[in-house]
């Protein structure tokens, strides 16, 4: 129990992402172990004094299992046996486990969260720069047409196509609801999947739609959101970056798993850039700031004054009219007041005008000059292998100026991984100095802790076989791991320790305390292992993350249990022969006080 409570306690504390995703679960698992703990010293037991009774003959299933269970130790005790003849096989055995546990690391894909069918999509529409407002409220059209035949199917209940979009989320933007899991037949992938070969076809808009992290938060690290794949560059000037980014999509389009590849960098805002030719405006008494001014009065809007009606206080604005101020030609029509003679004079003797295209935004990121390259993911393409793909882009194509930060769920997946180190080494830490406490002694703490490795490569194991990954919620089966793996060390440990106290010689104790541990350790395993088996065959909502713990759990359990049950004595029989139990020196003190005085 105090182990199971060591391992989570620690992180329900963690103040950073991984911290507020564990917090829940660490308190509410070590507040469930604390009260079986109480209710099996308290309530279990008068509960088998009012309920149990004893008899002279035994059911046939109580028979079976207590005939089969002895078979097992006995096999299991000569098993054993010979395995403590040659201890160092247990050691090669540990090494390799922790050194596959390694390399299935190396080659599970990671994400942060797994694919969840939420029910709903969002999407943003994007038009060439300088379309008016007018015309993308006509084009979206052809937005909704092939959302209208899953609205009249019920499939879609809500569909929103708006026009125009708020902040950086381009012309438009989409938001679909979907009508519950039960009631449709297709999953929101399937819909989305079909939705944008539709809306790719369209000539003058670019839809990109994607589904939101189903993860806590919604995949918003570094305030991101949206698309998935969100790299950020950093480099010296935008010049630079325009460059870099080009070299980035280029390459990276060569990637299938990488869809809609975007940046937040475009030169595709029409611009004129109009210089003055300030020696012949200085003879003609023109300066730059009429110049200005006369431009923002002519192309914008200038507040040149107020007026009063019925108490209220109107500004006047001065503004040309629409159609003097929409074409490019127009500023060639346009005069200024020379401040020397009082004549108006064409504003184009005094200036040049040239067409250009720019971008519409010059964006920084932790202050420095940045720009985001953004993508969608192919079905089944982890999220991981899409970063690692884009991150050798720009170690091996640019320059080692070149600095790279995420966005959004890009931003979490890398913040988690690096978390789940963390956290996993303040458990493990917690723990053997609570077992340390516990036994008095850091010799058979060490030895309980070997079956961590086991655990954790039975959990990778599992997600490599089924062709899960490594996220989020297969990080929080893997520490749970470490409490559950640990408490089959201790049965085994402990009993072991009572057998030397009881005076049998080492290597009997070892044997004897294991084989009488052995199905309590197994039927431990076994219900743990059965509690795991609705996880992995969930269904609905919310199903995938819970199989991911589940396939954890499973394996981990199972591939932990049965090493445990060899590797731990053997590693008992190498490191502790030379340590006593807590209760040892007690047990000398008692026996040395029973003795009768000359």
């Amino acid at each position: 129990t105090v182990v199971l409570v060591a391992v989570f306690a620690p992180v329900a504390f963690l103040k950073d992402s991984i911290g507020r995703i564990f917090a829940e679960q660490a308190v509410t698992i070590s507040a469930a172990v604390i009260f079986s703990s109480v209710l099996a010293l308290s309530l279990a037991p008068m509960l088998c004094s009012k309920l149990l009774h004893s008899s002279a003959q035994e059911g046939r299933v109580t028979h079976f299992l207590d005939h089969m269970f002895d078979s097992m130790a006995a096999k299991y005790q000569a098993i054993l046996r010979a395995i403590l003849k040659l201890p160092v096989a247990a050691f090669v055995v540990s090494l390799l486990l922790a050194f596959g546990a390694y390399q299935l690391l190396q080659v599970i894909p990671q994400e942060y969260a797994p694919a969840e069918d939420q029910g709903n999509f969002s999407g943003v529409i994007q038009a060439p720069e300088g379309t008016s407002y007018e015309r993308i409220a006509r084009e979206a059209i052809a937005v909704e047409a092939p959302m209208l035949p899953y609205v009249e199917s019920g499939i879609i209940q809500r569909g929103i196509v708006g026009v125009p979009g708020w902040g950086n989320q381009g012309a438009g933007i989409v938001n679909v609801t979907l009508a519950p899991w039960d009631e449709r037949d297709m999953t929101t992938a399937e819909i989305l999947a079909d939705l944008n070969v539709q809306w790719s076809e369209i000539a003058d808009l670019r839809v990109t739609a994607f589904m939101r992290s189903s993860a806590p938060g919604g995949g918003r690290g570094g305030g991101g959101g949206g698309q998935p794949v969100q790299l950020v560059l950093g480099g010296p000037n935008y010049e630079v970056l325009a460059q870099w980014r080009d070299i980035i999509i280029t390459r990276a389009s060569e990637n299938p798993g990488l869809q809609r590849l975007d940046s937040d960098l475009k030169e595709t805002q029409p611009q004129v850039l109009l210089r003055i030719d300030t020696e012949r405006a200085a003879s003609l008494g023109v300066s730059a700031q009429s110049i200005g001014r006369t431009l923002q009065a002519v192309m914008s809007e200038r507040r040149i004054s107020t007026y009063v009606v019925d108490g209220e206080e109107y500004d006047v604005v001065l503004q040309a009219e629409e159609d003097q101020r929409s074409t490019f030609s127009d500023l060639r029509s346009v005069y200024v007041r020379s401040d020397r003679t009082g004549q108006l004079i064409p504003l184009s003797n005094l200036t040049t005008l040239e067409n250009q295209a720019g971008p519409s935004q010059l964006n920084r990121f932790n202050r420095l000059r940045a720009v985001t390259i953004s993508a969608n993911l192919a079905d089944g393409y982890p999220l991981g292998a899409a970063l690692d793909y884009l991150e050798e882009i720009v170690r091996t194509e640019l320059p080692i100026t070149a600095q790279i930060d995420y966005r959004g769920e890009s931003r979490d997946l890398r913040e988690s991984s690096g978390a789940l180190y963390f956290t996993f080494g303040v458990a493990l830490f917690v723990v053997f100095l609570v077992l340390a406490a516990q036994f008095e002694s850091f010799v058979h703490p060490l030895v309980i802790m070997m079956t961590v490795p086991l655990a954790v490569a039975g959990g990778l194991f599992g997600l490599w076989v089924t062709g899960m990954t490594l996220n989020i919620y297969s990080q929080i089966g893997i520490i749970m791991l470490v409490g559950i793996a640990s408490k089959n060390g201790v049965l085994i440990v402990e009993f072991i320790n009572q057998m030397r106290d009881e005076g049998m010689e080492f290597r009997d104790a070892i044997i004897e305390g294991a084989r009488i541990r052995f199905r309590p350790v197994v039927m431990t395993a076994f219900s743990t292992v059965m509690g795991s088996i609705p996880l992995i065959m969930a269904s609905g909502p919310g199903a995938a993350s819970r199989e991911h713990l589940g396939v954890v759990i499973f394996s981990g359990v199972s591939i932990a249990t049965f090493f445990t049950l060899f590797i731990v004595p053997a590693f008992y029989d190498v490191l502790a022969r030379r340590t006593g139990s807590p209760n040892a020196v007690a047990r000398r003190l008692q026996t040395m006080a029973a003795k009768p005085t000359a």
